[in-house]
């Protein structure tokens, strides 16, 4: 197997999920508008949906590396599959009930979640096997999501439009079942994606130790800490705006599903040209001064020009702009939090960053759907771009993101304290994707 057969496939793996995922993303919130015609209830599925990954987040980073990294991302892309699959398979039956559907969704969710995070795990291992460096490794990695993003969010509003949501849902099923064989086929002999020895037996003493290792990790570095307040916020309007605001806006002024493909492919293609920018020559600008100010104008802007047009193009101008700016980020933080975090934590460490920079996602899809029934699509977002906005301004006014722009070892991390009468685990690599925008 060649040297850069792993990366590649992981890439293409990742990045076929990704594109799936979008597919359902915009799917099965008209999916539920179209069948129940309402908001809150479009705004519950998202909760259900979204609830399972931060609790597979917050316990899941210690199995990883007892299962192994590859198994785990095979056997979390086929259970997606089958889950997916199930929602258009019972609808044709004429036998899918609400709950059902809730349920189908929070499994995807649980089990998405612990194979996006080995697959993201790999990259340094990878990188380094394919001698590439890991900045352009995370820029790499990013860009081909986005792009898949893109081309996922095009075909959903197509396949919607003229096939109805259920098609778009068996497609993302498919793009599961491919993820998981090229793993299986293209991930063979590296070391990091196999089971991890264990030196002591399994219990929950142990499995605790291991967990703590992680959040004390996070607790003790400021900058990583201040990063997973910032994009949990990010995440949680986002999640407003694709399960609720965004479909809502789009079926009452912008024609339907076909103008949300369209403006998630704009954004999906702002995110791939930023990342690819900031892949060639953003390294050479400070970290710091880059991320400010494309984290601020990468989300807040799209929710004031919805509140006050009620045109696809205005909207179409700012999410591809918005795009670019977010493009930029993930590699930025990408980059820091493999500097920041050690090896031997990664994993454990992946899990705490996951299930923080997500915790509010479950809150932001049921609080949008609330704020519709409320108050209003305008008013909701109005709301939510607001607490989008004043999110984004932390770079400026906390001083733990001053260390934005060193190096790794910059910040004195506190250690996480050893497992009692356990050596020091050989852990994998593995930060959580704080990955604000879609």
């Amino acid at each position: 197997m060649g040297h850069r057969t792993p990366l590649a496939a992981t890439l293409a793996a990742n990045s076929i999920s990704t594109a799936g995922t979008s597919l359902t993303l915009i799917g099965v919130p008209w999916f539920v508008l179209e069948t129940t015609g309402s908001a809150g209830r479009a705004g519950f599925v998202a909760f259900c949906a979204t609830l399972p990954i931060v609790v597979a987040a917050l316990i899941g980073g210690p199995v990883i590396d007892r299962i192994g990294r590859r198994r785990v991302a095979i056997a979390s892309d086929t259970v997606c599959a089958a889950a997916i699959a199930a929602i258009p398979l019972l609808h044709f039956a004429g036998v899918l009930d609400f709950w059902m559907l809730c349920a189908l969704m929070a499994v995807n969710g649980f089990a998405h979640t612990p194979g996006n995070t080995a697959r993201y795990v790999l990259i340094p291992d990878l990188a380094e096997h394919a001698g590439t460096t890991l900045p352009r490794a995370a820029s790499l990695f990013d860009a081909v999501s986005r792009g898949a993003r893109m081309v996922g969010a095009a075909l959903a509003g197509v396949l919607i439009a003229f096939a109805g949501a259920e098609t778009a849902l068996l497609l993302d099923a498919a793009t599961f079942a491919l993820s998981a064989l090229l793993i299986a086929a293209g991930v063979r002999g590296i070391r990091a994606a196999e089971p991890r020895k264990a030196e002591a037996p399994v219990s929950l003493r142990v499995y605790g130790s291991e967990l703590r290792e992680g959040y004390t990790h996070l607790l003790g570095n400021r900058l990583l800490l201040a990063i997973v307040v910032m994009v949990m916020f990010m995440n949680g309007t986002d999640q407003g705006w694709y399960a609720v605001l965004l479909p809502v806006h789009a079926e009452a002024e912008l024609g339907g599903a076909t103008a949300i493909g369209l403006l998630t492919a704009m954004f999906g293609a702002g995110g791939l040209l930023g990342a690819l920018l900031y892949g060639a020559v953003g390294h050479r600008f400070s970290r710091r001064t880059v991320f400010t100010v494309c984290v601020i104008l990468c989300g807040a802007p799209r929710y004031l020009v919805a509140a006050v047009t009620g045109t696809t193009l205005p909207l179409a101008v700012t999410m591809l702009l918005g795009g670019i700016a977010g493009g930029v980020l993930n590699p930025i933080l990408t980059t820091v939090v493999y500097e920041r975090v050690p090896d031997r934590l990664r994993s454990r460490v992946s899990g705490v960053l996951t299930a923080g920079s997500e915790f509010a996602m479950p809150l932001g899809g049921l609080a949008a759907g609330l704020l519709v029934e409320g108050v209003g699509a305008t008013g909701a977002l109005l709301a939510l771009g607001g607490v989008y906005f004043l999110a984004t301004l932390s770079p400026l006014v906390f001083p733990s993101w001053r260390t934005l722009n060193d190096g790794p070892g910059a910040e004195p991390v506190q250690p996480a304290p050893p497992v009692q009468s356990v050596p020091p685990k050989v852990s994998s690599p593995a930060p959580a994707r704080p990955s604000p925008g879609p």
